[in-house]
């Protein structure tokens, strides 16, 4: 591959929004406002279960909004501190916060890398893809709840919430109504049909002259490894793409999937979770979806392999890299074992996945 070719592959559109979606959260971060929202959803919760649904509703519609990987890294921390000044059981806690990310993510176009790329190559316009992922996501998220209140029921009865005296965190409201403004304005023009990439840089950018903040601090908080991560997968996968092999695996694969749409879209949807957990999600989705044409219904498809690559991650501890952002961030304080983490992703995953895909084929 040439180096001309390389620069070709990139998906410049795909870049652009994550990045401007990472400079939004970062000025929500100097805004204070992840450890004033955490503070807030401790400060309300009565109960240790309470709290378990407030921390996942909180992840949950954060990951739709911005990214599910940003969101970890940020919440992480601060949930751990939340959690360990309440002298409540931590694993629970932060399973809640990195499969609710995942789920939640799946909502929208901008939640995560993969919905970001099939909303480049699909075509589908936001609001559409969010009237049909976004009810999947709050059936997902009440799936979440039940299934971990009741695997850590002993757990969290026998926790209480300790109050201690703290230091309140202090919003910046200026900046965080300035965030807020823009954040809106950016979301109504993608729902009114402008370019994704564009439109979130353009509000970035706007951020970044009202916000009046060193531009210095404001890029320390973005994720430039991700980023060129991101954008190197495009250039690994067109070389793969080249050879003919993601042809070659479909035509194989053709008869498997079956004819009807029904048939597709189940086939379809747990091949996309072996593939995802074998290949990790981002390249799944770039070879994948080369495929999706193919198809009976290609707009049903593109939401099938969103939900399925998406809900995938919560599979296994390395499914996601907000699965792993979460446990590394945790690793001073605590050990989340294959099977600690597996023993509830597992059911997690079949049953938000079904349940999802009902959804989309009720909707559709």
């Amino acid at each position: 591959m040439t180096p001309e070719h390389a620069y070709r592959a990139l998906n410049y559109d795909a870049i652009v929004l994550l990045l401007a979606m990472m400079l939004v959260s970062a000025y929500l971060s100097l805004a204070r406002f992840f450890e004033w929202a955490a503070d807030v959803v401790l400060e309300f919760s009565r109960t240790p279960g309470r709290l378990l649904l407030y921390l996942m509703l909180t992840s949950g519609t954060l990951s739709a909004l911005l990214v599910n990987d940003t969101i970890c890294l940020m919440l992480t921390p601060l949930v751990i501190a939340v959690i360990r000044r309440g002298k409540l059981p931590l694993l629970p806690y932060l399973i809640a916060l990195a499969t609710s990310a995942n789920i939640g993510s799946v909502a929208t176009l901008v939640g995560n890398p993969q919905n970001m790329i099939i909303g480049h190559f699909s075509r589908i316009p936001f609001a559409q893809f969010s009237l049909a992922l976004a009810p999947a996501a709050v059936v997902g998220l009440a799936i979440n709840f039940i299934i971990l209140r009741i695997g850590f029921r002993s757990a969290l009865r026998a926790a209480t919430i300790e109050r201690e005296p703290h230091p309140v965190p202090k919003l910046d409201r200026i900046l965080f109504a300035i965030v807020c403004i823009v954040f809106v304005s950016i979301f109504v023009c993608f729902v009114a049909g402008l370019n994704l990439a564009w439109t979130a840089l353009a509000g970035a950018a706007l951020v970044m002259v009202l916000a009046r903040r060193d531009t210095h601090e404001v890029l320390k908080l973005v994720d430039w490894h991700l980023l060129v991560f991101f954008a190197a997968l495009f250039v690994v996968v067109d070389g793969l793409t080249d050879t003919g092999l993601p042809d070659a695996i479909y035509r194989h694969l053709q008869l498997v999937f079956g004819s009807s749409v029904t048939a597709q879209a189940w086939n379809f949807t747990w091949f996309s979770i072996a593939g995802s957990n074998i290949f990790s999600n981002v390249p799944f989705v770039l070879v994948a979806g080369k495929w999706i044409t193919r198809f009976a219904e290609p707009v049903l498809m593109w939401k099938v392999l969103a939900l399925a690559t998406t809900f995938a991650g919560n599979l296994t501890i390395i499914g996601s890299v907000a699965n792993m952002i979460v446990v590394e961030s945790a690793r001073e304080h605590l050990e989340i074992g294959f099977w600690d983490y597996a023993r509830f992703g597992i059911p997690i995953t079949v049953l938000t996945t079904v349940a999802g895909v009902l959804v989309l084929l009720i909707l559709r």
